[in-house]
């Protein structure tokens, strides 16, 4: 009786154990597969010959509350309703040096939620990864480099440092 009942803990144990090495395997594999990548769109940056002209036809025709370096649209976060998010939209002059070594004339900026991480993940994968990881009080940035030779910013944002600095330029979003 005593060696059935040892027999049955026994058993019992190896399922128990087997269960919670198991269940700490899958959440450790799950947190490599749920790494939040692009969250949304950061920014629209394009070149083009008269980045002021440009700015006064936006404002005038469509509306666009622009300012030196384009507008900044202002939305809420799906997430948290509260929360406020920011996408800036700028025109370049045709020969800025930014968007090098992309010869393209546009750049697009997507927000992402741990740059670190997301740098990291990027380059076990092999993404060419152009600069390091810059760190200014709205957000830290970096740029890669897709398949087609187009330079990407990365922007991990601080919405509300954001929003404190377009505050203290007097510049209005455009909802």
């Amino acid at each position: 009786m005593k060696r059935t009942l040892l027999v049955i803990l026994a058993i019992a144990a190896s399922f128990y154990f087997g269960y919670a090495f198991k269940t700490v395997i899958t959440k450790q594999t799950n947190q490599q597969l749920t790494i939040k990548r692009v969250t949304g769109i950061g920014g629209i940056f394009f070149k083009c010959k008269d980045p002021k002209k440009v700015r006064e036809w936006y404002q005038k025709h469509l509306g666009l509350n622009t300012n030196e370096y384009g507008t900044v649209f202002e939305w809420r976060q799906a997430a948290d309703s509260t929360q406020k998010g920011f996408t800036q939209w700028s025109p370049f002059a045709q020969t800025t040096k930014y968007f090098e070594p992309s010869t393209k004339d546009f750049m697009i900026n997507y927000r992402v939620e741990n740059l670190e991480l997301l740098v990291e993940e990027l380059k076990k994968e092999g993404v060419t990864i152009a600069d390091k990881i810059e760190t200014v009080e709205y957000g830290k940035f970096v740029h890669i480099i897709d398949i087609e030779g187009n330079k990407v910013e990365l922007w991990q944002p601080d919405d509300m440092e954001f929003e404190k600095l377009g505050q203290q330029i007097g510049s209005e979003t455009t909802k």
